[in-house]
């Protein structure tokens, strides 16, 4: 695991102090208010998923109270998101496993484990695409299925690049000191490149509309990829 400060510390432990529940439903837009549901995924009954950057497992925990995996992997590289994910849903075991590490370095000693992989503004959004997307290709089965949603632009309104350069955004250390962390805000069409280049075909990319109130007015682009099952 990376020496450094954890910068995902403080994210979601308000919330998870006043709502420990299972989600009733997973959304894929920023706003999480609206847009398909876990529909997306296809039939999830008896496969093996992955969510990577599974922050506090909460779309884990709805996938497995409702929709039959028969494992599902909840992968963070954060201790904290970890230590979330445990206290609120690890009564879900043996189904939901909590699994501490980061995204690449799982996915690189699981070659043809998973039939899904997902990310939900996770993984996908915080790792070099040049690294993961091929990991995560040889992690699936074939005819096995990536799904994730991210940023269609920049939450501050500048576009989405048009090449694999990642943006520095604010962060902050658990002691509150101001960091940066690198966030890849891609264009759709960067995207596809980057997914056919790691050895995925048939590729989707949505754009759903901003929702909810002018904070939260961010365009998600829900992307879908297949590894060819031949």
């Amino acid at each position: 695991m990376p020496a450094t400060p954890d910068l995902w510390h403080h994210y979601g432990r308000a919330r998870a102090i006043r709502d420990r529940a299972v989600p009733r439903a997973i959304r894929w837009d920023w706003a999480q208010a609206g847009g398909p549901g876990a529909e997306v995924l296809g039939d999830l009954g008896g496969c093996v998923v992955g969510e990577l950057g599974a922050g506090a497992g909460r779309h884990a925990a709805h996938l497995v109270a409702y929709h039959a995996p028969a494992e599902m992997l909840a992968v963070d590289a954060s201790p904290a998101q970890h230590a979330l994910t445990v206290g609120l849903y690890g009564h879900l075991a043996p189904r939901l496993r909590c699994v501490h590490a980061g995204a690449v370095e799982h996915l690189r000693v699981g070659a043809g484990a998973y039939d899904v992989l997902y990310s939900v503004f996770g993984a996908v959004d915080f790792t070099e695409p040049r690294a993961l997307l091929p990991a995560a290709c040889a992690a699936l089965r074939p005819g096995g299925r990536l799904v994730f949603s991210t940023l269609a632009h920049h939450v501050g309104g500048a576009p989405a690049r048009p090449e694999v350069t990642a943006t520095e955004i604010p962060a902050r250390t658990p002691d509150g000191a101001v960091m940066s962390m690198r966030r890849w805000v891609l264009t759709a069409s960067v995207w596809a490149n980057a997914l056919e280049r790691a050895g995925f075909a048939g590729v989707r990319a949505d754009v759903l509309p901003a929702a909810g109130d002018r904070e939260h007015a961010v365009g998600t682009l829900l992307v879908r990829a297949f590894r060819p099952a031949g």
